[in-house]
């Protein structure tokens, strides 16, 4: 199997990242990976057809001993991803559990488990958690959503995996912040602004924010806030204050005076009460916040408040920079569910921390293709059942590369005569409908 000239070129950009020989191992490998039914290195070879080119141990040593790194390998990919963003780029941080079984791999433990929780009960799951960094960026074929690509990428070890690997434990925030200092320091000159939960927006982030980015993220509805503090005047007794004025906490807000506003988020449209304020928040009294207190009229969801750095901007607009967090879910989703995210099966520290996130920035990478060269030969399946979709998903981008794959290939054997265009055709639907 072959992939697509289209998509070979991209990948070539991520070649000075590595030697020669692992960069064949690589290409090998993101080929199997996008055809291979399940996501092993050994089902990778063999979906590729390499099994006579190299002994399936180098494959294996790519992720478990080569000399490469995966930052420099995100970082790499945040360089295609660049030249789509105008002004400020958004981020998104989240984690997600991929479920493992074996007690001997590395850096497993109980996590909770979002799909079994549910609000009153929370559930938890033998896996890895993975805290992971990407960009929000909205491409031109698609202007009615967001996609999140993921670049950078932390394993998260609770207490007992960082004491069996002999490493200091640290919470997802502080693998956050690390993402963050990484990227915000290698385009100094770049203005960001990071949306993530409530997980990640305490002030364990917000507080040791980079330089040049912003935050927007959820805020406790029993906050304490503060006003600026008074100007000092001379010859006053005392101690110094530490706070200004207390001003009402987020639940406060609700009793007050509050606006009517509809709001389109979420791919939904809903009536709420909202109020908003400029604050500081009692842990980090240095940083004036945009406080926006939402309660819902319709919709079924419950009174919540948000708040972003940028003080300056408008509640609907914090509100709206929030919504696109949800891009964040749908990688996840789409990197399990289609790229097996979870199916790897390292157990060394080495494979551990660099197999499972190689699917994630090959969801990156395919959609970056789509999105310069994939959508001109997008061809949709005709369902007239089926009239709401909008656009192209990234099942649909995956289809689309794994046909011009194919069809390039078929091309090469010089296929000539009467039945040639009916045999490529054939080809094509049956890889549209494997996909």
């Amino acid at each position: 199997m072959e992939l697509v000239s289209s998509f070979r070129r991209q990948l070539q950009v991520l070649a000075v990242r590595m030697s020669a020989p692992s960069f064949e191992s690589f290409v090998v490998l993101v080929t199997g990976w996008i055809f291979a039914a399940r996501r092993t290195v050994t089902g990778m070879i063999v979906a590729a057809g390499a099994q006579q080119t190299k002994h399936h141990s180098a494959f294996h040593r790519f992720f478990a001993n080569a000399s490469w790194s995966l930052d420099a390998l995100g970082l790499t990919v945040f360089s295609l991803i660049e030249p789509w963003i105008e002004g400020t780029i958004f981020l998104a941080i989240d984690d997600t559990l991929a479920r493992k079984r074996g007690l001997k791999i590395f850096g497993v433990g109980m996590h909770h488990d979002p799909l079994l929780s549910t609000r009153k009960t929370a559930l938890t799951n033998w896996g890895h958690s993975w805290v992971v960094l990407g960009v929000l960026v909205q491409f031109p074929f698609r202007r009615d959503r967001y996609f999140c690509l993921p670049i950078l990428f932390r394993l998260y070890l609770n207490h007992k995996a960082a004491q069996r690997a002999r490493r200091v434990p640290r919470t997802r925030p502080q693998l956050a912040v690390e993402m963050l200092e990484i990227l915000c320091n290698r385009r100094k000159t770049r203005a960001f602004h990071v949306v993530a939960d409530s997980t990640y927006g305490g002030q364990s982030v917000l507080k040791h924010l980079p330089v040049n980015c912003d935050l927007t993220s959820r805020l406790h509805l029993d906050a304490r806030l503060f006003a600026p503090l008074p100007e000092r005047k001379p010859g006053t007794n005392g101690r110094p204050r530490k706070r200004g004025q207390r001003l009402p906490t987020p639940r406060q807000m609700f009793a007050g005076r509050m606006e009517r506003r509809t709001l389109d988020l979420y791919g939904r449209r809903d009536q709420v009460r909202m109020a908003e304020t400029i604050g500081r928040w009692h842990c980090a009294l240095d940083r004036p916040l945009r406080v926006v207190a939402v309660d819902p009229l319709t919709g079924g969801r419950t009174p919540q408040a948000f708040y972003s750095t940028c003080h300056e901007a408008a509640g609907i607009e914090v509100l709206t920079w929030y919504s696109h967090r949800w891009a964040m879910e749908q990688t996840n989703q789409e990197s399990k569910g289609h790229l097996g995210f979870e199916e790897p099966q390292g157990w060394t520290r080495s494979a551990v921390e660099r197999t499972a996130p190689m699917a994630m920035l090959l969801y990156s990478l395919i959609v970056l293709w789509f999105a310069s060269e994939g959508h001109r030969h997008y061809a949709p399946v005709f369902r007239p059942w089926y009239r709401a979709k909008q656009g192209p998903c990234f099942l649909d981008m995956l289809a689309t590369l794994r046909r011009l794959s194919i069809r390039q290939q078929v091309s090469s054997w010089g296929l000539q005569g009467q039945g040639s265009h009916k045999t490529l055709k054939m080809f094509e639907q049956t890889l549209s409908h494997a996909a």
